[in-house]
């Protein structure tokens, strides 16, 4: 498993987690469905790389600047540490990796 998978994964499995909190706290349907939707497609991109589609990195890359964009409008309009700046601080790693591994090809 290579670590473009390995970011997928995280980084989905913490939107997944973003959303169902948003929900539980705030009641936030827009997080829920925003979070499990962009997290679902996230580990949905790193099972397809771990099928040997190469064209997950790009849904996994294409998704995560996605998330970073709207965390980072959040950011600028709340200046709140949670959840945008956390969602940020850890987004731009793994893109990091993501684009890496594109990279290498």
């Amino acid at each position: 498993m290579n670590l473009g998978v390995v970011a997928a994964i995280a980084y989905g499995v913490l939107a997944i987690v973003g959303g169902v909190l948003g929900y539980a706290q705030a009641k936030s349907k827009i997080s829920l469905l925003a979070g499990c939707g962009c997290g679902a497609l996230l580990l949905i991109s790193a099972l397809l790389q771990i099928q040997g589609q190469s064209w997950g990195l790009i849904v996994a890359a294409v998704v995560t600047v996605v998330l970073l964009l709207a965390f980072m409008m959040r950011w600028l309009k709340t200046r709140k540490f949670m959840p945008a700046g956390l969602m940020l601080i850890l987004g731009v790693p793994a893109l990091g990796v993501i684009i890496g591994q594109l990279i290498q090809g």
